[in-house]
């Protein structure tokens, strides 16, 4: 069982008085609203005439209807004290919800980070089959080395246009025919040249 709190004395105090208000309140707007009922009741005849009786009567429940409302206006502000009472001074009870609302953070964060651990499991198995599936297709593969990944399909690309279909190592095997050419053909002009000059 919970241990009751103990209050200071100013608290004490406090508390002590809004019970009292609370109980004044109450028993104002019973005793008002008896005494109205008791007005309502029709009396026989005295010294004092119908009229002025009924007029006093009148005057007495407007004073007695004011008084319920006074004291209907008392509690309410009763009530408005005690929430900020509350508020201000009730510890205990904040830092209750803000364990209770810590707590349910924890949860949830919990639970976020089961989820985000399944869904890289779940992407880590799907990126290693999709690895073994390349790997073991002719994607990955270039003059007996495997390529990276990311490599490969640059080479891959590279091999469809049409600017790189022929092979570098022919180019240059061209290149060097060619040059090989013109030199022959220099040397047998300037062998041409030497030999008509001898003859004449």
């Amino acid at each position: 069982m919970a241990t009751q709190r103990v209050l200071p004395q100013s608290k004490e105090s406090l508390l002590q008085n809004y019970n009292k208000r609370l109980k004044d309140d109450i028993r104002s707007i019973l005793d008002n609203f008896t005494e109205i009922i008791k007005t309502a009741k029709v009396e026989d005849e005295t010294q004092v005439s119908r009229a002025t009786q009924a007029e006093q009567d009148h005057y007495e429940m407007h004073v007695r209807a004011a008084n319920i409302v006074r004291a209907g206006e008392s509690l309410m502000k009763l009530v408005s004290d005690l929430k900020q009472f509350l508020i201000l001074n009730d510890f205990p009870s904040v830092n209750e919800a803000i364990s209770n609302r810590n707590q349910q953070l924890r949860t949830l964060q919990e639970e976020c980070d089961k989820k985000l651990i399944s869904l890289r499991d779940e992407i880590a198995i799907d990126l290693y089959e999709l690895e073994e599936e390349y790997y073991s297709s002719s994607c990955g593969q270039w003059d007996g080395v495997e390529l990276p990944l990311c490599e490969a399909f640059h080479q891959q690309d590279s091999w469809g246009s049409p600017e790189t279909t022929s092979d570098p190592s022919h180019a240059n095997t061209e290149d060097s025919e060619h040059l090989g050419t013109q030199e022959s053909i220099h040397r047998h002009l300037n062998g041409h040249g030497s030999s008509t000059s001898e003859q004449s």
